[in-house]
C-alpha cells in the first residue's frame, strides 16, 4: 500500500490503515509497528463564519449561570473549604523548575529527557496514559523526539504574537504544524499552560470526558451548557482556554491554588442537587 513513506524506515510498502479521523486523516502504521497521521484535513462544508471575537463574545459567560445555582455552588464551596486539603509542597518547587525549563534559554539547552519525563509525570496534574506520545519518542530517539517537543511547547507558549494562544493550541491539536510531537496533545499542552501560568489555569486537562472536563463540570455544578467541541464555528483550542476561565471566574477566590479550585469542581459536581 503506498499511502505514505515511514518515516522511520523510508519504506512505503506494508503499510496499513489503523483508522481515520474526524477530519479525513488517516492513521497508518508500517510493518515496522511505528504509526503516525497521514494526509490534511479534509475540507469542511461552508459554514456562516465568525470572527475570533464574535465567537468569544458569543461562548457562554459567568453572569449566564441562574442565581439560585451560584448559591447552591457557594454553599458547596463553604463546605469544601471547611476541610481544606493539605495540598504537597513539592508541586510548587517542581512546576518552578519546569518554569525554567519552559523558558526560551531553558528549552533550547535542558536535557531532553526531562522533556519526556514531564510528559509521564503526574506532579500536580495527571495528564493520563501516556502511550501514543512514549511510543514515538522511543521509536524518534531523544534527540529528535526532544527537539519535536521542544518546538512544540515552544510554538504554543512563544510562537507568532499575532496569532492568539487559543489559535495556536488548535494548531498543535490538529497537527497543522509539521513539527509537532505526535502524542503531545490536549492534556500535555494544557498542563504546560498549568506550569507557566499557574494563576490562571485550572489544572483540569480535558475540555470533555466521561470522567469529568470542563464541559461535564460547568454542567453539572453551574448548569452551564458549553459547546460541543465538534461544533464548526468552534474549534477546540478556543474551547479549552475559554472554557477554563469560566470556569475560573465562577470558583472564584478563597482556594490554596488552582489545583486546590479544580479538587473543589471535580468534588462539587458528584454532590446531590446537581445537573445530570
Amino acid at each position: 500500500m503506498g499511502l505514505a513513506m515511514c518515516p522511520l524506515c523510508s519504506e512505503d510498502e506494508d503499510i496499513e490503515v489503523v483508522r481515520t479521523l474526524e477530519d479525513g486523516r488517516r492513521v497508518v502504521k508500517h510493518r515496522c509497528g511505528y504509526a503516525w497521521e497521514h494526509g490534511a484535513p479534509v475540507a469542511q462544508k461552508t459554514m456562516p463564519s465568525h470572527s475570533f471575537n464574535d465567537l468569544k463574545a458569543r461562548f457562554p459567560k459567568p453572569e449566564d449561570v441562574e442565581p439560585k445555582v451560584l448559591e447552591r455552588a457557594a454553599r458547596l464551596k463553604t463546605q469544601y473549604l471547611a476541610t481544606r486539603p493539605d495540598f504537597d509542597p513539592g508541586v510548587a518547587a517542581y512546576w518552578a523548575k519546569y518554569q525554567e525549563i519552559f523558558s526560551p534559554d531553558g528549552l533550547r539547552t535542558c536535557d531532553p529527557r526531562l522533556l519526556k519525563d514531564f510528559a509521564n509525570s503526574d506532579v500536580g496534574a495527571r495528564p493520563g496514559n501516556q502511550a501514543t506520545f512514549n511510543s514515538a519518542w522511543n521509536s524518534m530517539g531523544d534527540t529528535a523526539a526532544g527537539e519535536a517537543t521542544r518546538k512544540t511547547i515552544e510554538y504554543l507558549l512563544y510562537g507568532p504574537d499575532d496569532m492568539p494562544i487559543e489559535d495556536r493550541l488548535q494548531h498543535l491539536l490538529t497537527g497543522a504544524t509539521s513539527f509537532a510531537m505526535t502524542g503531545f496533545k490536549e492534556a500535555l499542552l494544557t498542563r504546560v499552560l498549568c506550569v507557566m501560568q499557574p494563576d490562571r489555569f485550572l489544572t483540569i486537562l480535558k475540555y470533555t470526558t466521561e470522567a469529568g472536563g470542563k464541559r461535564e463540570i460547568a454542567r453539572m455544578v453551574y448548569g452551564l451548557e458549553l459547546p460541543a467541541p465538534e461544533s464548526v464555528n468552534w474549534t477546540l483550542g478556543r474551547l479549552i482556554l475559554w472554557s477554563n476561565n469560566v470556569l475560573r471566574t465562577l470558583v472564584g477566590e478563597g482556594f490554596a491554588n488552582q489545583q486546590h479550585a479544580a479538587a473543589f469542581l471535580w468534588w462539587a459536581k458528584d454532590q446531590p442537587g446537581g445537573f445530570p
